[in-house]
């Protein structure tokens, strides 16, 4: 039995992309799972798919997994 949730667009890299907006899960916020939006700077994760969504870094300079694709 798979429990797994379903593979979402923010577990793959090539649908992240610079000056995007996203919602992001910083990781002091990941118990709570407040999401904090803004503009992608930089792409951390380097490998194609990651479970937990996509490591990237805002324009403010905070880092958090992408958990959602704004724009």
């Amino acid at each position: 039995m798979n429990l797994k949730a379903p593979h979402t667009p923010n577990m793959f890299r090539e649908n992240i992309h610079l000056g995007q907006e996203v919602d992001i899960v910083l990781k002091k916020d990941q118990r709570t799972g407040k999401r904090t939006r803004g503009i992608v700077r930089a792409i951390l994760t380097s490998a194609a798919f990651h479970s937990r969504g996509i490591k990237v870094m805002l324009d403010t300079r905070q880092v958090g997994r992408v958990q959602e694709i704004i724009s």
